[in-house]
C-alpha cells in the first residue's frame, strides 16, 4: 500500500529528489510536481532544467514558490502530489519576510485536507556547525522545526545519504 504522505530529507545533493521521484512513479496515479524553486540566476536555471529532465515525461508542472494550498486543493484521490522542496519554499518565506509559524501552519492543515498521496522533499540541515550569521541561524531553526512537523504527519520518512534511503517511519511501499 502507497502511504497517503511521504516525507523525503538528505543534504544538499543526496539524491532525495531522484528518490523522492522513484517512490512517486511506484504509485501509479497521476503524477503531479510541485516545484517551490525561483529562477534567479543561470546556476538555478541550469539545475532545474537538470531536474526536469531527471524526472522524464508524466508529470503536471505546478510552479508555487509561496502558497502550496491551492496545488494541494488542485490534486484529488486519484492523484500523487510530489512537493519539491520544503526548503526553498521555507527560505522563500524567510526572505520575504514572512511570518514562517503562520507559513507552517497554513501549509500543515493543506496536507491534513488535501485528498491526495503528498511525498514531500526537504533538506536535512541540523548536522552542521552553529553558523554565525543571524539570518542562517534563524533559517536552520526554522527548518528544523518543519522538519519536525512534517515528520509527525508523515506515515513514511525516509532519510537519503549519498544516493542510499534509510527509512526512519513506516514502510516502503
Amino acid at each position: 500500500m502507497f502511504p497517503k504522505y511521504s516525507l523525503v530529507l538528505g543534504g544538499a545533493a543526496s539524491g532525495k529528489s531522484i528518490f523522492a521521484e522513484q517512490l512517486s512513479v511506484k504509485s501509479a496515479k497521476n503524477r503531479f510536481y510541485v516545484a517551490t524553486s525561483q529562477v534567479f540566476d543561470d546556476e538555478m536555471k541550469i539545475k532545474i532544467d537538470r531536474h526536469i529532465t531527471q524526472r522524464g515525461t508524466g508529470w503536471t508542472t505546478i510552479e508555487a514558490p509561496f502558497d502550496l494550498a491551492p496545488a494541494l486543493r488542485g490534486c484529488s484521490e486519484g492523484d500523487l502530489c510530489l512537493i519539491d522542496c520544503a526548503t526553498m519554499w521555507l527560505s522563500n518565506h524567510l526572505l520575504a519576510e514572512h511570518d514562517l509559524e503562520v507559513q507552517q501552519a497554513q501549509l500543515l492543515a493543506a496536507f491534513r485536507e488535501c485528498t491526495a498521496d503528498v511525498v514531500i522533499v526537504s533538506n536535512e540541515v541540523g548536522h552542521g556547525i552553529v553558523p554565525d550569521n543571524a539570518l542562517v541561524r534563524q533559517f536552520r531553526e526554522a527548518q528544523g522545526r518543519l522538519n519536525i512537523a512534517l515528520a509527525a504527519e508523515a506515515d513514511l520518512v525516509v532519510q537519503v545519504v549519498a544516493g542510499l534511503p534509510q527509512v526512519l517511519k513506516g514502510t516502503l511501499p
